[in-house]
């Protein structure tokens, strides 16, 4: 009896220290929280909070510095193809005695624009990766190359202004990317906002302090490397330490230590991020033939707008598409790359029968068009490096996010070689009647 009451006595204390214990917590909060026992028990957890970072919640710095970083990386190289026609015009190329265009297409100026970001996203990523150097250079071009441009006096001169900015693109693009590496995953979706937006700022900016003429407009853009260094420098947080940050440190560290080695492994790498770069560069290589080898062409007198402002605004229309689709997901995925290829390519048949044949009624369906290529185009982008971010091991994707980018660059040299020729076909066919 005696026993049994001690055996009572003992349970009672021991649910009454279980109810008690809920309510100390809530006052004083354990120290760690653990999902698990095994959580608690391992090794990583023990260690004091000195040695280890544990990874925000809430990355706000990291995301929205991420988005301005996409918007000034990208801005003027999405200027630069804005002011094309405008480049295009000022120069002494041949004219069309059957249409009213010039046999340079600007797609002459796409591929000065887009050559040395070519370049440098093939070998940047078989380098070391010394981001500071990397992002002082970005600034220091994206400078120069407004610059040149400005005071340019010859076509030779803008050119190089261009290739200024188009190096400041590419070795931004592919610094960033790795870079994101070391942050939480979600600034790859901020990052591609960011450049969408630059497609919208940037050729509606240009479009509107037009008015303010050409040079003028190009020295006020100098505030967008500032702002860029601004946001890198300062607004930028260090990357945390953590698991994943200890890795990419290894990774990089490695790449000093053993160069060969460490180039051996990128290379063997490369087969398996196919299946990521090729439809990506076929959505590239597919909507820059239609803009700078059709958009040039189109012509509608039954609208208030001038030939040349169309193509500006065509331009605008295409990047308010990009922008709305590479902030998008967030919000869903699109697994299958190769599926916008497809539609793409039903757009560049549209596009290029129109320039033939001027069979379109309105301005105002091209416009839908060209805002729904900007769509699909966005779309490829953001999906492709998201897919990468959550796809591949921790220790390649620092080398895959940056050798992908460079597939967007294939395709758009492509392009910009047949927009030339396509352009200039084009231009030498008689003028048809436009549908009423």
């Amino acid at each position: 009896m005696i026993r049994s009451v001690r055996r009572i006595t003992r349970v009672a204390g021991l649910r009454s220290l279980g109810r008690r214990y809920p309510r100390r917590s809530n006052k004083r909060k354990p120290k760690y929280n653990y999902e698990s026992m095994a959580e608690y028990q391992s090794s990583d957890k023990i260690l004091p909070p000195d040695s280890r970072t544990v990874k925000k919640k809430k990355p706000w710095r990291a995301l929205i510095s991420y988005w301005i970083l996409g918007l000034c990386n990208n801005y003027g190289y999405v200027v630069m193809l804005t002011a094309a026609s405008d480049i295009i015009g000022e120069s002494e190329g041949s004219k069309s005695k059957e249409r009213n265009c010039t046999y340079m297409s600007t797609g002459a100026i796409l591929l000065a624009d887009i050559i040395p970001s070519l370049v440098v996203k093939l070998l940047a990523p078989f380098f070391p990766f010394f981001v500071n150097v990397r992002v002082a250079i970005c600034i220091l071009c994206s400078s120069a190359g407004f610059l040149l441009v400005a005071f340019s006096q010859s076509i030779t001169m803008s050119l190089l202004g261009v290739v200024a900015t188009s190096f400041c693109s590419g070795l931004g693009e592919v610094t960033y990317l790795q870079y994101s590496s070391f942050f939480d995953k979600n600034v790859v979706s901020t990052w591609s906002s960011g450049t969408g937006g630059a497609g919208v700022i940037g050729a509606l900016s240009y479009s509107l302090l037009q008015q303010l003429g050409f040079k003028t407009t190009l020295l006020v853009m100098l505030i967008v490397p500032g702002i860029m260094a601004v946001t890198f420098y300062i607004i930028l947080p260090t990357p945390e330490v953590q698991d994943d940050t200890d890795v990419q440190n290894n990774v990089n560290a490695e790449e000093i230590k053993n160069p060969k080695e460490a180039l051996k492994k990128k290379f063997k790498q490369v087969p398996s991020l196919l299946k990521y770069m090729i439809p990506f560069g076929l959505v590239y290589f597919l909507e820059y033939f239609i803009n700078q080898g059709t958009f040039e062409l189109i012509n509608f007198d039954n609208t208030f707008l001038k030939p040349s402002d169309q193509y500006r605004w065509l331009q605008v229309l295409y990047q308010v598409g990009v922008f709305f689709s590479r902030s998008s997901v967030n919000f869903f995925h699109i697994r299958y790359i190769w599926v916008m290829s497809v539609l793409q390519a039903v757009n560049v048949v549209i596009f290029t029968t129109e320039v033939i044949y001027y069979y379109m009624p309105s301005f105002w369906i091209i416009a839908v068009l060209t805002l729904w290529e900007g769509l699909l185009g966005g779309a490829a982008y953001v999906n492709t490096f998201y897919r990468i971010s959550t796809e591949v091991k921790e220790e390649h994707k620092q080398f895959s996010m940056a050798i992908t980018s460079f597939a967007d660059s294939i395709g758009i040299t492509l392009a910009g070689v047949v927009a030339i020729y396509a352009h200039n076909a084009i231009c030498s066919l008689p003028m048809p009647l436009r549908a009423s």
